[in-house]
Order: structure tokens, then sequence, then C-alpha cells
């Protein structure tokens, strides 16, 4: 039986394609090869789904790297507003959180789900689970339908690869799709890690483990020279470094490692306060408690976690009284606060990252229907293209915009 459409891949970006089609009247067929649809989806934003975002257009494009321009017309047609109403109308209560970020009210990212998998039965939207698309059929340079890897031929002339990129592969996105699209002749940009932990050389990391921070300021450096900045939350792990700046700053701390220059991250624990400030609070802790350990005095100042293995990186006896500080050993300590220097010895690989950087390239795509410049009648939408953005909602916004798109075209 043909169908109009046979659009590969039951994420975010799928499965709003699958549905802005059927309210055209096209009559479509939804291949997942997980035996259930959405399990990316599902494990998104901690399971709370970060559905998108609430900043204006300008502020959200600047969110993403060269792929902005690309996404300008896809936001134009269907944005975070839209996204909203789409979930709202269906009955699920919406709420923004710090940094302009959407949750679901119920903190479930099922909720979202429930209304995709709802509007596809709805729509009477074909969907087949458990089914791993193995090429796109083309005779006569016209797309003739998709052949599974069990040898089953579905014919129809428009086909969309949605199939996501490399990151979390337990979820399905193991790159199926660029083998599929490379067949066809598309350029594909090697997929490298995007939002990804950073791993750090030194051993004293392991003893932070799971020890968070909020408003510290993150400096990366690369060969000596400055390259990026960020201000917000991060958290330690037993290998290095993640949390939301970290995994904003991986792809920088990536391509500077890809040229072989020492990298380091300066953590800033104290960004609100100047340096004369800091020494004169300093001073007056130890005034105050002239006869109490350094250690006791620090938790007013660190996470009582952090503390011992600071005061060891700042060269300072943990035990000493306070009254036995030198002023040489206070410049240590304010220069720790400031600038506490760590050498990064790599970034988590693609398979642990959030999104990836790299896929279908975007000269190859028609941003205005989402169709392939190379072959009539081929379609891509989601993380399948080569699209990513910072933390905090605009990769599922990206996805669904562009199936959107995709779907109103197809």
């Amino acid at each position: 039986m043909p169908y109009d459409a046979i659009i590969i891949g039951a994420g975010p970006a799928g499965m709003m394609a699958a549905i802005r089609a059927a309210e055209k009247n096209r009559s479509i067929l939804l291949i997942e090869r997980n035996n259930t649809l959405g399990k990316k989806l599902l494990i998104s934003g901690k399971g709370r789904c970060n559905l998108t975002n609430a900043c204006d257009t300008e502020d959200f494009l600047g969110k993403f790297s060269q792929s902005r321009n690309f996404l300008r017309n896809s936001f134009a047609k269907f944005f975070n507003t839209d996204l909203m109403s789409f979930f709202e109308d269906a009955g699920v209560r919406l709420k923004t959180e710090r940094g302009e970020r959407v949750f679901p009210v119920s903190d479930r990212s099922g909720d979202i789900l429930n209304v995709l998998k709802s509007k596809l039965k709805n729509k009477n939207i074909e969907v087949l689970t458990g089914v791993r698309v193995r090429e796109i059929l083309i005779k006569n340079k016209k797309i003739e339908g998709v052949l599974t890897y069990s040898g089953k031929l579905f014919t129809a002339p428009r086909v969309a690869v949605t199939t996501g990129g490399l990151s979390y592969p337990r979820t399905g996105s193991t790159g199926d799709g660029y083998k599929i699209i490379l067949k066809l002749g598309h350029a594909v940009i090697p997929a490298k890690p995007a939002l990804s932990p950073i791993l750090i050389k030194e051993s004293f990391m392991k003893d932070w483990k799971g020890i968070s921070l909020k408003n510290v300021r993150l400096t990366l450096f690369a060969g000596g020279k400055k390259i990026d900045e960020r201000f917000g939350e991060m958290l330690f792990t037993h290998v290095g470094l993640s949390g939301p700046v970290i995994l904003d700053m991986s792809a920088a701390v990536y391509d500077a490692l890809k040229l072989k220059a020492t990298t380091e991250i300066s953590i800033n624990f104290k960004p609100a306060l100047d340096r004369k400030k800091l020494d004169a609070r300093l001073l007056r802790e130890f005034r105050t408690n002239s006869g109490k350990a350094i250690k006791n005095i620090f938790k007013n100042l660190l996470p009582q976690g952090i503390i011992e293995r600071f005061l060891e990186y700042c060269k300072i006896d943990a035990n000493k009284s306070a009254n036995q500080v030198t002023a040489e050993e206070r410049k240590r300590l304010i220069k720790g606060l400031f600038d506490l220097r760590l050498t990064v010895s790599g970034v988590m690989p693609v398979e642990d990252g959030i999104v990836t950087r790299g896929g279908v390239d975007t000269k190859e795509i028609n941003p205005k229907t989402m169709e392939s410049r190379l072959v009539k009648g081929l379609f891509f939408a989601g993380e399948v293209i080569d699209i990513d953005a910072k933390t905090g909602g605009y990769n599922m916004q990206a996805a669904f915009s562009t199936g959107w798109v995709c779907g109103d075209n197809i």
C-alpha cells in the first residue's frame, strides 16, 4: 500500500512531522527502530522535559552555532509560543523556570510524550515500532520508498529522515540516518560531542564528586589565551566537571583540544567580589575567629567537601590557626578563590553528550521546506541535521520546529 510519505524516526521531530503532515490530509507511515516511541524525549531534562525556552527569537537564535540562520525560517513558522500552545491546548499545563526554561507543571516528560502519541492515534497515522530501515530506494531520480533490514518494502514518493544523531545510543540514536543519507550522495558533517561533561587531570577531582556550585564564573584558556567565559551552575563528577555551564562550554573545549593546545578551566568561586573586598572579608573572618583552624573558617566561604583539598591546592595547612596565616598565604587563598586552575584532559565522547554536533550539511537542505537540495522528495528534521545549541530547551524546540516545517511540506 503506497503512502504519501514515510517518516523514519519517532523522536520529537519525527512525531511532529507526522502530526503536521496528517493535518494536511497526507497518509503517513512513521517507522521507529525502538519498540516504543520517544525514548530520548522521556529522559530529556532529567525526565522533566525542558520543552523550549521563552526568550525572544534573536536571543533564541543566538544560542545556536553556525546553524542559526538556517533555523530562522523554521522559527518564523513554528516557534516557542506555538509549541507551548500545542501542548497547553491538549491539556498539559506548563511553567517557566529560571533562565526562561519551559517545563510541564507535572515535571513529567511522559505527559509531553502522551500528547504526541494521542495525536498520532487520533489522526490515524500508521506507526511501526521495532522496525529498522536499511535504505531509501530511488529509481530514475525519484524516491520510491524504503527497505527495512527484514526485507520489507514500503512505498511512498516522499521520505523524511528524522533519526537523530549519536548522543545516547541506548535510546536508538546510533547513526542509522547518517548511513542512509551518505548512500544518497549527501554530505554529513562528522559527529562531535556537544553538551558533554569535561575530563580533568587533577586527581583530587574525585574527592569533590557530587558537589555542585551555583553562581560561579568559569573561564576557558587554551595555550594561555582566554577563549570562553561563562557564569552559572556546575557540578563536580568522579572524572571531572559537568552541569549547565560546563556543558555549554564543552564544544569550545573540544575544539581547543583538537588544536593540541594546553587547555585549562579557571573557577572563580566568588565572582561577585573584587580582590579588595575579598581580602577585607578574609581579614574580618580571621580577626573574628583568630584561634580557629583555617579549615573551620572556610565553611563560610566554600562547601564543606571542597575545603581541605582547596587549602592543599593553595599550599596552606588546613589546621593552621587564623592568627598564624601570613600575608603571602592570604594572597594564595585569594588567588585560589578567584582562579583555581584545572587541566583539561578531554571531553566525554559524543555518545555521552546531550546532543550531537554534526550531521547533514545545512547547505544541502532548503530551510523553507526541509527538503533536500540534491534529492527531490527527501526531507530532514531534528538532530540528524547539523544544528546544535546550548542547554535550556533550545535543541528541543529546534527538533519540533524543523519537524513541523518538514511535515508542512512533505
